[in-house]
């Protein structure tokens, strides 16, 4: 396999940032020459990226943190919300759906961004959000020339962007696509965000949370305020933990899918190594691992039952490990991909943020509440199911199951040796396992880990894309023979284009002498910014 990585890796001692758009990494990076810390760096980059990348992430969605503190201790913030509480299946199924809608007000789920940010905050940060959010309120008041992204995420959304007049007014003015570089202002978002600065609470209670329930009943979904208000409650928790090539991985717990990749984890321990990376016998183990870990959560898993100790079990990750020894051909489930959008930090203290945050598909559920410039997401149409008796049925104050997640590792003394992540819907869980063995097994660089060829089990087990044909797709510059060979073992092989598998992956890594690395995925417009 060629690392091809598409430039060096970023090198500094004093601190590090790495996001999926060069502005939010400048944001992040200017946070940090200024004397804030990692997290007072991501709140400064998360509000950025609403303005930024506005079809992956805003107000209206979720989001996620893992972080770890100078003295070695781990937590987390995790803010997904609840469908509605009237939101029964039988209440979808009166009105002739055999799924929940993917746009509009059935698609919403209460956001969680908000909780998940004033937690963030108050447990980790050294600065006021006022002063984090005011680079943020400023470009949505003047207006951020139009990028590719936008323009492209415009275009995939266009019909039912013209559909709404919040969106319709910034996105489609004058009925059109919006050209590269027009710049498009917000003045009802600089408001919000000026409003959820001073307080982020008024997103669940009083005027603002009225307005958006007002809104979401307007469109016929069965939401009675209180599910909102309870979205106010998130505090910091604690890591999932596993272990993999010598080393500790921390990761988001439920609703997160983060225990899949502490799954696939314990699936390839050993396993790997030996092998060439990215050569065939290590994506075939990976690609089972991934298989195996799909099929585990299709069967057990919810966001409130055991069905993660469950598959956590040591007997059923050796009965795991049994079955892709044994070489059964791979059955794969439906890997949707995703529209969201993620960064790292590190201070000069040691201190790591790893941060998520997304609307669920372009532009969530196509849906603003008026007059504040919030698009609204659709988890519960992308993570909820209509499936009679499943774990993830849809059910009042049930939240559905999630696709973001993100990691730190440490390693056996507790030391911080990378932070990653990577958006991409059910592709994540896979994409941050082959980071992880990239950089533990095979001792690459961030950037070359983040450039690196990449594959995907399709179909995961998303709500809309359930059923879907089996496929392994794969970039076509492995090396030469990989493709031939996984076919040899089984796999319906569909060779991309490279850097054609999506994501946008982000890495920053620290060796024994201190000295930070980060690498930004050349599959977007990112870069990795240090500070020495």
């Amino acid at each position: 396999m060629s690392r091809r990585a598409t430039r060096p890796a970023t090198v500094a001692t004093g601190g590090m940032v790495a996001s999926s758009h060069p502005l939010a990494s400048l944001a992040g990076v200017r946070v940090l020459e200024d004397g804030g810390n990692a997290v007072d760096a991501a709140l400064a980059m998360a509000a950025v990226t609403w303005l930024t990348l506005p079809g992956q992430c805003g107000i209206g969605g979720d989001a996620f943190a893992v972080v770890r503190e100078p003295d070695g201790s781990v937590w987390t913030v995790n803010g997904s919300g609840y469908g509605p509480d009237g939101g029964t299946p039988d209440f979808y199924r009166a009105r002739g759906l055999d799924a929940i809608p993917l746009d509009g007000a059935l698609a919403v789920a209460v956001p969680g961004a908000p909780a998940a940010l004033a937690a963030l905050h108050r447990r980790g940060a050294s600065r006021s959000l006022p002063e984090l959010w005011a680079p943020a309120a400023r470009i949505a008041e003047s207006g951020l020339p139009c990028s590719a992204k936008t323009r492209t995420d415009v275009q995939t959304a266009l019909h039912a962007i013209r559909g709404d007049a919040g969106l319709a007014s910034v996105y489609a003015p004058g009925d059109r696509v919006p050209r590269l570089g027009d710049v498009l202002p917000q003045p009802d978002l600089a408001r919000t965000i000026r409003a959820l600065a001073e307080d982020p609470a008024s997103f669940y209670t009083g005027t603002l949370a009225e307005r958006c329930v007002a809104a979401l009943q307007g469109g016929g979904a069965p939401f009675s305020g209180d599910e909102w208000q309870a979205g106010a409650s998130v505090d910091a928790e604690a890591a999932l933990t596993g272990s993999y090539a010598g080393h500790v991985v921390h990761q988001t717990p439920l609703p997160t899918p983060g225990w899949m990749v502490l799954h696939q984890a314990a699936l390839c321990d050993d396993a790997l190594g030996t092998h060439p990376v990215l050569g065939a016998a290590s994506i075939d183990r990976m690609a089972r691992a991934a298989t195996v870990a799909f099929e585990d959560r299709l069967r057990w898993c919810s966001s409130d039952n055991d069905g993660v100790a469950r598959v956590l079990d040591p007997a059923n990750i050796a009965a795991g490990r049994a079955r892709i020894d044994g070489r059964a051909p791979a059955e794969a489930f439906a890997v949707s991909a995703g529209d969201t959008t993620s960064f790292v930090a590190v201070d000069s203290e040691g201190r790591a943020v790893s941060f998520i945050h997304s609307l669920a598909f372009t532009f969530g559920a196509k849906l603003t509440v008026p007059g504040t410039g919030i698009v609204l997401n659709n988890r519960l149409g992308r993570g909820a199911y209509l499936i009679d008796g499943h774990p993830n049925e849809v059910a009042p104050r049930r939240k559905p199951l999630h696709t973001l997640n993100a990691w730190i590792v440490t390693d056996s003394a507790g030391e911080l040796r990378h932070v990653g992540n990577t958006p991409g819907g059910d592709g994540q869980v896979q994409w941050n396992m082959q980071l992880l063995s990239h950089l533990l097994d095979h001792g690459l660089d961030p950037q070359e880990a983040v450039s690196a060829p990449r594959f995907t089990v399709f179909p995961g087990s998303d709500a809309d894309v359930l059923g879907e044909p089996t496929a392994l797709r794969i970039e076509g510059d492995v090396a030469d023979g990989v493709c031939d060979e996984l076919r040899e073992l089984g796999h319906l092989v569909e060779v991309l284009e490279p850097l054609d598998a999506e994501g946008s992956a982000q890495v920053i890594s620290i060796d024994d002498r201190g000295v930070l690395s980060g690498g930004s995925d050349p599959r977007q417009e990112g870069v990795a910014l240090g500070v020495l």
